[in-house]
């Protein structure tokens, strides 16, 4: 067990308070869902994650990177490796002119919230949405027909050897909910975003309206990840999967939404293998019924 080693001892004597040995990872995932971490960090600023990760490469254990959680599955068996979630502590947001600077650990929430505080346009496609700066950048997360690529200029990255560089938009290619950043083993620190003068107002309206919709549609009182797959072209996985009549399929307590059919929802004591089989079960039958291979936005990590 990495917890055993001097390795562990090290880590623990450079960050006190902030490493533990056999962290449950349902206490840091949307779903509620998740086995124990071997080890489990949360530096309190970049220079500590910048130790951390340095160290970790050196010593040749597994590292995970993990921001709020809100994307991702963690098997019932737990994540091997060291585990470094990237949060409170790497969450400063500023202000420059029209310009928004944001950690990596700030919620894309305050984010939004900042630039309509500072009458500034361009983030209130992101209201409502969970997760944090450094995987919203990484996943170019979106929603209102906007993703967050039409808002960066560029970021500060950390590669596994510990040294700090800088890309501008122009180097990164981005797709649907995707990005070239998921394939770079370095992690996402620091991004800038460029937005426009508005009314506060306005940007207020706008906000609370795609707030009022998301309640609506989607399933937010229960444990979830947001959206499961990805839409196809031309068509949207919610459509197909209703169509397919898979609404309200359960399996354990993972449950296919009643209220948005591209949600699958914890009802309390679903395992991971609950929502892969689900998952499974879904992409097989759109599959057989409409010929269209869905694929998943959500993310496996660990064992």
């Amino acid at each position: 067990m990495l917890a055993d080693t001097t390795v562990y001892q090290e880590m623990l004597r450079a960050l006190p308070g902030r490493v533990s040995a056999g962290e449950p990872m349902k206490e840091h995932t949307s779903w509620r869902i998740g086995g124990p971490a071997d080890v489990f960090v949360q530096p309190a600023n970049r220079e500590e994650l910048r130790l951390v990760v340095a160290h970790v490469n050196q010593w040749g254990i597994p590292l995970t990177i993990i921001g709020a959680g809100t994307n991702i599955l963690v098997p019932d068996e737990g994540i091997r490796g060291v585990v470094v979630k990237v949060g409170s502590g790497l969450d400063r947001i500023s202000l420059q002119e029209h310009m928004i600077v944001a950690e990596s650990g700030a919620r894309l929430s305050r984010v939004a919230a900042a630039a309509r505080d500072a009458g500034l346009g361009g983030f209130e496609f992101s209201s409502g949405i969970p997760g944090n700066i450094g995987g919203a950048v990484v996943m170019n997360a979106g929603a209102n027909g906007v993703s967050i690529q039409a808002r960066l200029k560029k970021i500060l990255l950390l590669s596994p050897a510990g040294h700090f560089s800088i890309k501008t938009k122009d180097e990164i290619d981005f797709g649907y909910r995707t990005s070239s950043l998921q394939k770079d083993s370095s992690i996402v620190v620091e991004a800038l975003f460029s937005c426009f003068q508005k009314d506060k107002d306005r940007i207020k309206q706008e906000m609370d309206a795609f707030n009022r919709r998301r309640k609506k549609t989607q399933p937010l009182h229960y444990p979830c990840a947001g959206s499961i797959f990805k839409n196809p072209p031309g068509d949207t996985a919610g459509r197909l999967i209703e169509a397919a009549g898979l609404k309200g399929t359960r399996i354990g307590d993972a449950q296919i939404s009643t209220l948005h059919a591209n949600f699958i929802i914890n009802l309390g004591a679903a395992t991971a293998r609950d929502i892969m089989m689900l998952v499974e079960k879904t992409r097989e039958l759109v599959l057989e019924r409409f010929g269209i291979e869905l694929k998943p936005e959500v993310k496996v990590v660990g064992y």
